[in-house]
Parts: C-alpha cells; structure tokens; sequence
C-alpha cells in the first residue's frame, strides 16, 4: 500500500510540474490517457532513482561533501532527464525538453513530494 501511495503523490508532483515548467508536457489527448502516462512516468522515474541514486551518491560521496549537497539538484534533475528519455523509448507520451527544465521540473517534483508526504504522512 505504502508503494502505491509513492506512486500516487509523485504522479501529482508530475502533474504539477507539467503544469508550471514549460518544458515538461505529457502529450496524451484525454484526462484518462494524462493520468495514465502520469502513473506510469511515476512508477518509471520511482524505479530511477530506487536503482541509480544510490549508486551515483555512493561514487559521487565526494562531490555532496564539497558543494554541501547541491550536486543533488543537478542529479536529480538529470534523472528526470532520463526518466524522460525512457518514457520515449517504450512510447509513453511523457516529454522533458533539455536540462533547465529538468533542472526545475526536479525542484517542484521533490518539493511537492516532501509537502504530500508531510500531509499524507510517511510511514
């Protein structure tokens, strides 16, 4: 149920960020398809970073001690890059037009996750 619920709250934040970065759209013609291609663009992007972030904070340990951290914006904002690169390649209508609107896309993503999870709680 707690996974579900992951998916749920970083799908809204998806939606969130299509609606405030314009370089961010997902492309499906009907509500039904957006919700769709939200969940599964969530799932893609929660499988992401289940994989890839710990590898690249483990390598790249050095480089959040020395920028206090904000590497992350800059890895955070390259894995949405690549969840929106996979998105494309299995054809789901879900599109991240370069790096400044990953880069922002990434903010209000984490941003609206950590709100949700504050209210929705984080057990």
């Amino acid at each position: 149920m707690k996974v579900i619920i992951k998916i749920l709250i970083v799908a809204a934040a998806l939606w969130a960020a299509t609606q405030l970065v314009d370089g961010i759209t997902v492309t499906a013609e009907d509500t039904a398809g957006q919700v769709g291609t939200l969940l599964v663009v969530a799932l893609i992007f929660g499988l992401v970073n289940a994989v890839l972030k710990p590898i690249i904070k483990t390598v790249g340990c050095a480089f959040y001690v020395l920028t206090l951290g904000l590497i992350a914006l800059v890895v955070n904002a390259l894995l949405l890059l690549l969840t929106g690169w996979i998105a494309q390649q299995i054809d789901v209508p879900f599109h991240v037009e370069g790096f400044v609107a990953a880069f922002w896309g990434a903010i209000i993503v984490g941003v609206i996750s950590w709100l949700l999870n504050l209210v929705l709680g984080d057990d």
